[in-house]
């Protein structure tokens, strides 16, 4: 892009996620010529701060644009954007924007620089947020079964072989 006055597109982009500006997202999706993982200089994404601040509008956008990386880490602390939505203060805030991210495919593993997953940091009062987040492993580990085991072909292991 030749030198716009103001902020280039993935500066708008940031900004949009930081001050949850939906209108100023779209303006940026419809002109295109951004970077939806462009990171700054702390290594945050629009998904770290739209899932940092709760702008779930902001979030819901980002999350549906081709080429999203769901699970970018951040420099200084090492964080995921699940890691800082599960910080959340606002219980119902904070379930809407960790249902979002685990939908999308957030990995639920990813440890920060303290070596702490999600759970870790999770505070002691979001049950249901645990309950979810050991659901997703659950069905992510039954989902890594079926992968292996989803031939029907010969041998698939029934004891009704012919001997």
């Amino acid at each position: 892009m030749a030198s716009e006055e103001g902020a280039n597109n993935n500066q708008r982009l940031l900004a949009a996620a930081r001050e949850d500006n939906e209108e100023m997202l779209l303006e940026v999706f419809d002109q295109g010529g951004f970077d939806i993982n462009f990171q700054d200089g702390l290594g945050n994404t629009a998904l770290h701060y739209a899932a940092s601040l709760g702008s779930t509008d902001v979030l819901e956008h980002i999350l549906e644009c081709d080429g999203c990386d769901v699970d970018p880490i951040n420099r200084l602390e090492k964080a995921t954007p699940l890691h800082l939505a599960v910080r959340i203060e606002n219980p119902d805030l904070r379930r809407r924007v960790v249902t979002s991210l685990l939908e999308a495919g957030a990995d639920t593993r990813i440890k920060d620089k303290n070596g702490d997953t999600v759970l870790d940091v999770l505070p002691a009062d979001a049950e249901e947020i645990r309950k979810l987040i050991h659901k997703e492993r659950a069905q992510g580990a039954i989902s890594l079964d079926d992968v292996a085991n989803d031939d029907d072909d010969e041998g698939s292991g029934s004891a009704s072989d012919d001997d």
